[in-house]
This record gives structure tokens, sequence and C-alpha cells, in this order.
């Protein structure tokens, strides 16, 4: 899930399960089912290939579907897309470092924690320190160790060590002895996109965030947010409109007048506090934060041109 201006907008990624109430039903329908809930699907990734998303595109099952969604609607939506996830009470963290530490302390008083760290010396400290969290000495890849532990009654395993090794085989261990979903850090962002959807559910990388930060920096333009998607192959981003109608090539212009790159989509707008979704007849204004899908990294230099405000303006 990531953020664009200030929280207020969110993208999602969500693959639609078989039976799902909206599998076997065009776009236009996500609207006249949900008449409270603005929304608006970016991209559809069918058997990994792009497709730009239109009224009567049809969402299969196994689609991954990328939506924004105002950040108070995005429960509401994925509740369409997916089956809506209960709490999870039971959690097993492999890895007792500070991001294990500091979840545990964050769960232990609501739900039932343990924690799987290799360190007798780390354990110790970990059983002072927290209150209700069972603190186990032993190796998260260790078959005998997970099945004593009644692995297969988890709601969610959390592998948080600092070893990508470690956390993928113990995610993958955990997940065919049974744990209802698992969750991944992996420090080596370019494998995030290879096992997250397989057996491994969630994928997570540190260095995503830094990624999107880094690339701002090196953009041309005024755009404030990047992110990479797809293993690099997609990036969303949110832009922001200067100008005036002579001076810029989208403020003053409604959503459908503005000429977009191939392959590119506005999903949404921020106004000030205001979330738009962005239909065709929108129109932009100066100030106003676009959200923009680009299923084409090569497509960034036009995007970035588009934004840019000619010289009239100053």
């Amino acid at each position: 899930m990531l953020e664009f201006a200030g929280g207020l907008v969110q993208l999602v990624a969500v693959k639609a399960f078989y039976g799902g109430p909206l599998v076997g039903q065009d776009l236009a329908f996500l609207g006249k089912h949900m008449p409270n809930v603005e929304t608006r699907v970016a991209a559809i990734y069918r058997r990994n290939r792009p497709i730009i998303p239109r009224g009567d595109t049809v969402i299969e099952a196994d689609d991954e579907v990328f939506f924004l969604a105002a950040r108070r609607d995005i429960r509401a939506v994925m509740s369409e897309l997916r089956k809506v996830e209960r709490d999870f009470r039971r959690v097993v963290i492999a890895g007792g470092g500070n991001i294990g530490e500091r979840l545990a302390e964050h769960l232990e008083h609501s739900h039932q924690v343990k924690i799987i760290e290799h360190s007798l010396e780390r354990c110790t400290a970990l059983s002072e320190r927290l209150d209700r969290t069972v603190v186990l000495h032993g190796s998260a890849t260790s078959k005998r160790l997970l099945e004593e532990e009644n692995i297969e009654d988890c709601d969610i395993f959390c592998a948080l060590t600092n070893d990508d090794e470690v956390n993928i085989m113990s995610s993958l261990l955990a997940k065919r002895l049974g744990a209802k979903k698992v969750l991944t850090l992996i420090n080596n962002a370019a494998y995030v996109d290879l096992v997250q959807g397989g057996d491994i559910d969630i994928a997570i990388s540190p260095q995503q965030a830094t990624i999107g930060s880094l690339l701002t920096h090196v953009r041309r333009g005024d755009i404030v947010n990047v992110h990479s998607l797809r293993r690099g192959a997609a990036e969303a981003i949110e832009a922001i409109a200067h100008g005036d109608k002579q001076s810029s090539k989208v403020v003053g212009r409604t959503i459908d007048e503005i000429g977009l790159p191939e392959g590119t989509t506005i999903g949404a707008i921020v106004r000030g506090k205001e979330v738009m979704i962005a239909h065709g007849d929108v129109r932009v204004e100066s100030g106003d934060h676009l959200i923009l899908f680009l299923i084409d990294k090569r497509r960034i230099r036009d995007v970035e041109r588009l934004f840019q405000v000619g010289l009239t303006f100053f």
C-alpha cells in the first residue's frame, strides 16, 4: 500500500480472488455497486501483462488490480475485490531484533505473541523487556520447532530477521506447515516482487521507501513522490500542477483534454484536503496534486515535460 498527498490518497494492489463479488464484472459496475465510494482502477496486470482499464474492462480471477481511493474508503473498496481480513490474534515473529521487539511491544497486550530468536543472550534481554510475549530460543527454519509451537494455529507469521535467506525459508516453511498468512522482510528490494504472491503473502523491503525518495530528487518538473512498482517496470507518481492555461499543459484543462503519454492514467486529484477521483470532466487547477500511474517507465520523461511550466508563467 502506497500513500500520496500526505496520506490522503492510497494506491493498493489487490489480487482478485475466484468467486469474488467483482470477478466477471466490468469496471463500470464498481461505481454502481458502491455509489458512495469514489475509487479509480489505475491499471490491471493479467498474467504479468498490463491493461489500461476502461469502463467495459472485465475483472478476471487472479488479476492484480491497482486502484486509488481516498484513505477513508480503502477498506470498503478492498472488501469488494478480496475477502476482508479478520483481525490476527496469534502472531509468531521470527527474529528478536529491534523490529521484532517493537512489533511485539505493540501487539502483546491485544494478541498472543511468540518470538523465535537464535541468540540466547538476546532471548534473555527480550524476556526482561516484554510483558506477555513468549520468547523461544531456536531457529525459525527448524521444522521441529515450528511444529512443536503449533504453527498451524498461527494467524500470521512475521519473518523479521536481518537475513533474507532465513526470512524467505522460514516463511515458506511456516506457510507449508499451516500458517494462515506469512509476512517477510526482505532487505534486497529486487527479491520482493519475485517472492510476493506465491506462498509468501506479503513481502516488505526497507529500501522501497528510500528508492521512492531518491527517485524524487532526480526527477525534473515538480514531481514530489515516485514509487517504483513491479520490479521497476511501472511507476506511480505524484506531481503538482503549476501555472495557468497559457503556461501549463495541464492547468485549466479537463482530464480528457490532457495529452497523456501512452500507457499513462491519472487516477486521482488532491486539492487541499479534498480527494477527487479523476473522471474525464474534472478540470485541473494550479496547485492540484495529480496521482498518475505509468505502466511503462520509459514514459517518465514525457510526464515530466507535461508538468513543466512555460516561460510565460515567470
